[in-house]
């Protein structure tokens, strides 16, 4: 298993003005719907649609063990055929987001804007736990997140079935 070492924080506005200002450079965009197959407290697995800019899909599915800043993870391609397979007949709303990911002083920083939600946060991986220790978030982030549970992306998909 991968170490997926993470920071979450809201994101009270696009970053527009510093993007314009080349502040942050654009590195890609991409349109997101994430399915949760089986969760527990401190297990999930999910399948992903992910669409990039110029039209083309790919499709992930993924295992995240544990909580708090630093979770287990694995996560590989697996084909259109095995994800329709995965999810047909269930009745399960995707997770809609718009994922920004942008550049800024050796960092990818992942902007997400929810699509059935009014949120939009942004998300830091790091390389390390001291990396992550070490990392002074840029002024036009919101307050941390840190495990608030109705953050989770799980936790906003469980909302999501019940409407």
């Amino acid at each position: 298993m991968g170490a997926e070492i993470e920071k979450k924080f809201l994101l009270p506005a696009f970053p527009t003005e510093e993007l314009s200002r080349s502040e942050i450079a654009l590195v890609s965009k991409q349109y997101i719907y994430q399915t949760y197959l089986a969760f527990s407290e401190d297990q999930e697995i999910r399948v992903r649609k992910l669409v990039d800019s110029a039209g083309s899909s790919h499709f992930t599915h993924t295992f995240k063990s544990g909580n708090g800043l630093v979770r287990e993870e694995i996560e590989y391609l697996i084909s259109e055929s095995i994800y329709k397979q995965l999810l047909e007949r269930t009745g399960l709303i995707p997770l809609e987001k718009i994922r920004t990911t942008v550049a800024y002083q050796g960092y990818h920083f992942e902007m997400d804007e929810y699509k059935q939600v009014d949120l939009m946060v942004v998300e830091v991986e790091f390389p390390d736990l001291e990396a992550a220790q070490r990392f002074e978030a840029p002024s036009w982030f919101g307050r941390e997140l840190g495990q608030e549970e109705e953050f989770r992306n799980k936790s906003m998909w469980v909302q999501l079935q019940k409407q």
